[in-house]
């Protein structure tokens, strides 16, 4: 996904955006954070969730601006973005591309074509 948004960070603005928390130790825990060593617990506070974020971003070494979804996960239910998903909005609002939930249909080949396309147009 670096590759991508380094090749087209001059033409699209790319960000991700933190929603809820996926695999909380208090929620269903994930196998994967286990044998990683990766322990957090849903935040119970916007605090909380800034934290996570960094964390995160820290964690998977993520360059892309990140921006933050409120604990009332406004965003993530507009958008149906649990566990991921990719978009790609126009420069007029339209939602040029809607990827499939991830991870399974987190692709972004398909992101780019889209990007491609919707460059194209301008």
């Amino acid at each position: 996904m670096h590759d991508l948004w380094r090749g087209y960070q001059d033409r699209v603005a790319f960000y991700v955006i933190y929603i809820k928390e996926a695999h909380p130790d208090d929620g269903w825990m994930s196998a994967g954070n286990v044998q990683e060593d990766i322990h957090v617990f849903d935040p119970a506070s916007e605090a909380e969730r800034v934290e996570l974020a960094q964390t995160c971003s820290l964690r998977l070494q993520i360059e892309m601006p990140m921006l933050l979804d409120g604990l009332n996960n406004r965003v993530a239910s507009a958008y149906g973005g649990w566990p991921d998903r990719l978009y790609l909005v126009s420069r007029a609002g339209r939602v040029a591309y809607q990827g499939a939930k991830g991870p399974q249909g987190f692709k972004p080949e398909e992101l780019e074509a889209a990007i491609q396309a919707e460059l194209a147009t301008e």
